[in-house]
């Protein structure tokens, strides 16, 4: 559950085809990889918060971030793992815009897109932070490419834009300057951190659900307006089983958090909705030792299960109810990407040689896209739809296209 504010990934994007070869009629359709290139230094990024988040959305805009040409002056304590200023990007039918920085800032991030394009993140201010040392991160809102500094909560020094809904919501997280250890778990200024929920010029601190701190979820596309999830310190009791407060899954919606509950354990979290109020997270099991995705609907909390081992995750959720994820097999260290419908997992397996797999996100028409791996290292982005099996991006794209 930790937030890491620089973890950088490449960024592509994959476009299916408009047209297809007679030959490949009774085939899958073929795809295009389409390199969207950088600020003018080495890397372009992916997500930078969460994966459940949305970089891409209907209209083919892609928000992020990506390299400049300029060193960064501040080597070798860098934003970036390369030492490069990297900026917040735009990038629409082929063309990149650097959405620049706060002032006399060297750093910038996209970290969410919506539907009309606007795309919330972050960047230092020139402000120091007297409790890191160091120059504030502050959220901020590109909107018409113009970049929108969101600010703090009162007595904080920190923000940071976790995503922006197509209402123009955004939602992140604060500080508010008062001393709090115990979320050092999840941010570095060992401050009181908080869900903020900002629109037209107002931040609001969203509350928690009893203890010092609370922290937001993601977006899965489909979330309502004045609707938000995560977690929260329920008090500051240090437990045995973890060495941590107990931490709940919360909903907040129209001015009112509810606990959402955990499945016995003192860990939960709740990642994000789709339209029709359904929620999804992850709980720790009685004991703080199994962690299992869960599906909250109707009032209830409901185990999604694994396939037979301790874990299992749920990072997506479309708006027909399918949701996407991962759980561990019976072997250990062995986890394969899932979807669960209705109450059943279904296990959708590896690409042919790989040992593992997870699913990250899946569309309203039941595309399923995630990552085959050899269970310690990246090795495919895989589709799957229909019946499946699994299918190697890599052997989908068309000739030529690199």
């Amino acid at each position: 559950m930790k937030i890491n504010v620089h973890r950088p990934l490449v960024a592509t994007m994959v476009l299916a085809s408009l047209s297809l070869p007679a030959l490949f009629a009774a085939q899958h359709p073929r795809y295009r990889l389409v390199d969207i290139g950088t600020l003018g230094g080495p890397h372009s990024y992916g997500e930078i918060n969460s994966p459940s988040i949305r970089l891409l959305n209907d209209a083919n805009v892609v928000g992020s971030f990506a390299d400049t040409a300029e060193p960064d002056p501040y080597a070798p304590n860098c934003a970036v793992p390369d030492c490069y200023e990297a900026h917040g990007f735009r990038w629409k039918n082929g063309v990149m815009t650097d959405l620049g920085t706060l002032p006399g800032a060297n750093f910038s991030a996209g970290g969410a897109i919506n539907a009309a394009g606007w795309i919330t993140g972050q960047s230092p201010s020139l402000t120091i932070d007297p409790n890191v040392g160091a120059q504030e991160i502050r959220a901020v809102l590109w909107k018409k490419d113009q970049i929108l500094d969101l600010g703090d909560l009162p007595g904080g020094y920190e923000s940071v834009g976790i995503y922006v809904d197509d209402n123009g919501q955004v939602v992140g997280f604060a500080d508010n300057g008062i001393p709090d250890v115990n979320s050092y778990f999840f941010f570095y200024t060992g401050t009181q951190i908080r869900t903020f929920l900002w629109q037209n010029g107002t931040m609001r601190d969203i509350g928690t659900l009893g203890g010092g701190s609370a922290f937001p979820g993601s977006n899965c596309g489909g979330q309502p307006r004045n609707i938000v999830v995560g977690a929260s310190f329920i008090d500051d009791h240090v437990n045995a089983s973890t060495g941590f407060p107990t931490v709940d899954p919360y909903l907040w919606k129209d001015g009112k958090m509810t606990d959402l509950g955990t499945l016995g354990g003192t860990i939960g979290s709740a990642t994000c909705s789709n339209s029709r109020g359904e929620f999804i997270g992850q709980s720790n099991l009685s004991g703080d030792i199994q962690t299992h995705a869960f599906l909250w609907r109707n009032g209830k909390i409901h185990d999604l299960g694994t396939l037979g081992g301790p874990l299992s995750e749920a990072p997506w959720i479309n708006d027909s109810g399918m949701i996407v994820g991962s759980a561990d097999l019976p072997q250990a260290g062995i986890h394969d990407a899932v979807t669960w419908k209705d109450g059943k997992i279904r296990d959708l397996g590896t690409v042919d040689g790989d040992g593992c797999s997870r699913g990250y996100s899946v569309n309203s028409r039941g595309q399923v896209v995630g990552g085959s791996t050899s269970c310690k290292a990246f090795l495919h982005a895989f589709l799957w739809e229909g019946d499946g099996p699994m299918l190697d991006l890599n052997k989908l794209i068309a000739p030529g296209s690199g």
